[in-house]
């Protein structure tokens, strides 16, 4: 480490000065937050980490981030539970960290934190551990390091990552923290995460869409599920984006995010014990169940928050959804995007028409 400073202090200054600004990466980010509301002054964010190695683990993933459960990393990841630590994680992989808003600005609360062996820079940090999601100068701020290239082996560092609580548009999200790739635009970035172009360039202060460039870490906010949970609840706050799910009330609960009907869907975690974890029902019916009360209509025994006042218990209540478009009528069983029986890419309905067509044809010409 001192030979490589060592080496940095021979360079003329103007050249040291270019070598340090192009391995920047290409933006440094600062999200925006300004959350006052009681307890939402920190929130769980979700981080986007793309491994360096392809052979990285989960269990790799989780001791890089200091990650409390295993489980936590496979809910982030829509996983099943049953996923063991040693399997490969997925490029990229969501992290799904605390975040505390400071100052207008929001940042990974104390998490995750990084111990400096030989030979690292704060840029080999910033880059090539953490994948770009801060900058060197960012880690060096928060850490009080005067000399970005001088740091002692072992020291402790706080790794700043950016993210951010606040609502978009009055409605509560899931801020992602994303590392742009390669050949992607505002407009495809987007689509693949369900939102706007106009809501990224506002959430992210970007003038228009061209500015965007790869290794620019985004702010992309992700919609978040509806609820039943009580105002009075611990987890009132809990959201919940498509393709993830949460363990709360102890983690007795588990909830995930519906994309059709963009409520929460939770049940009773699989494999607790019931002295861990109370029983939670609706009458007759144990939470997550669902009763057809019409051909219309749908009850379910709806997860509704935990408190822990006098005693640890889970909450639910009844709660009636309509199952029927606006004319009335129930929704088919196979939507067009399904696994219908198809032949090399056709539907079966179509294969049959074709046929029949065909068949009309045939005795056309045999007339003649």
């Amino acid at each position: 480490m001192v030979a490589a400073a060592a080496r940095m202090e021979l360079l003329p200054p103007v050249l040291f000065l270019f070598l340090l600004l192009a391995a920047a990466p290409a933006t440094a980010a600062k999200f925006t937050c300004n959350s006052t509301a009681p307890r939402a002054n920190t929130c769980q964010a979700l981080i986007s980490y793309t491994p360096s190695n392809a052979t990285t683990t989960l269990a790799a993933v989780r001791a890089l981030f200091q990650l409390r459960s295993h489980r936590g990393l496979l809910a982030a990841n829509g996983l099943p539970p049953s996923t063991p630590p040693p399997a490969p994680a997925p490029s990229p992989v969501r992290v799904r960290l605390p975040c505390l808003c400071s100052g207008g600005v929001g940042a990974t609360f104390q998490r995750p934190t990084y111990k400096v062996r030989a030979g690292d820079t704060l840029d080999a940090v910033a880059r090539g551990v953490f994948a770009g999601l801060v900058t060197f100068q960012e880690i060096a701020a928060a850490n009080n390091v005067s000399d970005p290239n001088r740091v002692a082996v072992g020291q402790e560092l706080w790794i700043p990552v950016p993210c951010s609580c606040d609502p978009v548009a009055g409605q509560g999200v899931v801020h992602y923290t994303y590392v742009v790739p390669q050949g992607s635009s505002v407009a495809g970035i987007a689509q693949e995460f369900g939102t706007t172009e106009e809501t990224i360039l506002s959430v992210n202060k970007m003038a228009d869409a061209k500015s965007l460039l790869a290794g620019q870490v985004l702010d992309v906010p992700l919609r978040a599920c509806g609820s039943n949970i009580s105002n009075t609840a611990i987890d009132r706050n809990l959201l919940v984006s498509n393709g993830t799910y949460i363990l709360t009330a102890n983690n007795c609960v588990m909830c995930g995010c519906s994309s059709n009907t963009w409520q929460l869907d939770c049940q009773p975690t699989q494999g607790l014990s019931t002295s861990a974890c109370p029983v939670s029902k609706c009458g007759d019916m144990f939470l997550g169940n669902t009763s057809s009360t019409s051909t219309c209509e749908a009850t379910k025994c709806s997860y509704a928050g935990y408190t822990n006042t006098t005693s640890f218990t889970i909450l639910a209540n009844l709660t009636t959804t309509n199952t029927c478009n606006a004319a009335g009528m129930a929704p088919t069983a196979q939507p067009e995007h399904s696994s219908a029986f198809r032949v090399e890419g056709w539907r079966w309905t179509d294969l049959v028409v074709s046929l029949h067509v065909v068949l009309l044809c045939l005795g056309y010409l045999r007339q003649d």
